[in-house]
């Protein structure tokens, strides 16, 4: 909050000059007051006007004028527009991507956090990111090299099985490299939307790498948390000299990862005061509240002001409104305010149906699964935006070509719109992909090439397919048990080759 506090202005300053006249009017009624005061009590004895004065010295109590006066000013500054956010992308997830960088060595084996530093930090990452659903986040692992675990991704499932096959085994070179691990995340995060921030999760440090950690490559560096996966006996001092930098200690409650979630707001708030993009957040519908709340004061002995009751009333009659009558918290909020509730408790089914607003309709919509509504929604929208949003809803309904249509919509909009062109050479890679699969995938159906006939694909008949008739004898099919475990599910194995493929191709 503090840091969204510095990008405070007004979207409609000019309102602003409304409060000196304001405050002119509360002065000269007071003064008005004291007036008719003084002449009331002129030729009367000082210690006859204190005993027949009630709740002190005139002009010292607060009077129902003086309530009308303060409820205009507030609603003055609402109607002036206070903003310090910036309103969110719904096309982009609102938090920072984040890439975590996990120390993979045999000192992260230690025990003095049960049951070992490392699988604390497992586990400490898998409820961080049950914590950070719906948002982008990437793992690299490191220990004398670094090796990217998976790139950014919403899906935390994926992530787990990953995180649980890393151990310091599979790793290719012994050491801790961080520095490697930091430059490596860093190109993670140039592909990112939105600028995020590098998350550590170590026992110890190099102080060597220091230097490198404080040195700015062409950019500035992306904000680094580092979480100490150790006791509190271990002191790594040298992390406090780096800059831009957060140490954390591992903790058994969330209060680490809370920490850690106020810097990735910090974040992303600062990235989208940035953004000139994105409109500012109008919050002058706050002020409302206390106002509603000094209205109350009128209703007490002596304050009624029922010309004022009654012009609320009229105001309230005449006044068209677009929020539907669904029960009381229609009274209160709009539509889209009640969207944002349920979006924000992940409620994307309900956001989807609360919205009036089309972008965060489809995207309510496109979160909740319903891709084929989203891009219908996404559809009426004429802007380069729009058109992302469609194709990437397509896309998702396995809609190949019209995705392709709307991402060449969005350039045709757009021309320099690195978005859209990514995902359409995305969307063009699996179109060809999936008729390449097809075309190849002829069953030998129509040849008579039975259900449990073995084929082969004969490269040197340029596509003539063998087929071999398993016999029928005694055989006996393999039962599910069988066939499960004649299938290779050890991820260690499979981060492992490709650990020593990244290895081969940075010697080469």
């Amino acid at each position: 909050m503090m840091e969204s506090l510095a990008y405070f202005h007004f979207l409609r300053p000019v309102w602003l000059l409304m409060l000196l006249l304001i405050a002119a009017l509360w002065f000269w009624s007071r003064a008005d007051v004291k007036g008719e005061a003084t002449m009331q009590t002129k030729g009367i004895a000082p210690h006859l006007q204190r005993a027949l004065q009630v709740g002190g010295e005139a002009g010292t109590t607060f009077r129902p004028l003086d309530a009308v006066f303060l409820i205009a000013g507030l609603l003055t500054l609402g109607v002036a527009g206070p903003s310090w956010t910036r309103a969110a992308n719904p096309l982009l997830a609102n938090s920072a991507p984040l890439v975590v960088a996990l120390k993979v060595t045999p000192s992260m084996l230690t025990g003095d956090l049960a049951p070992s530093r490392l699988e604390r930090a497992q586990f400490k990452l898998q409820d961080f990111l049950e914590q950070r659903a719906g948002a982008r986040t990437a793992v690299v692992a490191y220990a004398g090299s670094a090796h990217r675990v998976s790139p950014l991704t919403e899906d935390a499932n994926i992530l787990r099985p990953l995180l649980d096959s890393l151990s310091p085994e599979i790793m290719p070179v012994e050491g801790a490299d961080a520095s490697a691990a930091l430059t490596l995340a860093q190109d993670v995060l140039s592909t990112a939307d939105t600028p995020g921030a590098i998350l550590f999760l170590l026992d110890d440090f190099d102080p060597a790498d220091v230097a490198v950690f404080s040195q700015e490559r062409g950019a500035a560096r992306p904000p680094v948390i580092f979480l100490v996966a150790a006791s509190t006996a271990v002191s790594l001092p040298q992390l406090e000299r780096i800059p831009n930098a957060e140490v954390i200690r591992l903790t058994t409650d969330d209060t680490d990862l809370n920490r850690i979630e106020r810097r990735l707001d910090a974040v992303y708030v600062s990235a989208m005061a940035g953004d000139e993009r994105l409109r500012w957040q109008d919050r002058g519908w706050w002020l409302a509240w206390p106002a509603a709340l000094l209205t109350l004061a009128w209703f007490r002995r002596g304050w009624t002001m029922r010309w004022v009751i009654l012009a609320s009333l009229m105001f309230g009659i005449s006044t068209p409104t677009t929020a539907r009558a669904e029960g009381w918290i229609d009274w209160f909020l709009t539509p889209d305010q009640q969207g944002q509730l349920a979006y924000n408790d992940l409620e994307f089914s309900t956001a989807g149906a609360l919205f009036t607003d089309p972008y965060w309709r489809g995207y309510a919509k496109f979160r909740a699964g319903e891709y084929e509504e989203a891009a219908q929604v996404f559809g009426r929208i004429t802007t380069p935006e729009a058109a992302l949003g469609q194709g990437l809803a397509l896309i998702r309904n396995r809609e190949y070509r019209p995705a392709i249509a709307a991402f060449e919509t969005a350039l045709e909009r757009r021309a320099d719109y690195p978005q859209a062109q990514h995902n359409l050479a995305v969307a063009q890679a699996i179109l060809d992909f999936v008729e390449t699969t097809r075309e190849q995938s002829d069953t030998g159906e129509d040849s008579g090439i039975g259900a449990d006939d073995i084929v082969f694909d004969n490269e040197e008949g340029r596509g003539a397919d063998s087929a071999v008739v398993v016999p029928e004898g005694d055989s006996t099919p393999l039962t599910g048990a069988q066939w499960l475990s004649m299938i290779d599910t050890d991820m260690g194995d499979f981060l492992r080759g490709r650990f020593l493929l990244d290895n081969a191709r940075v010697g080469n």
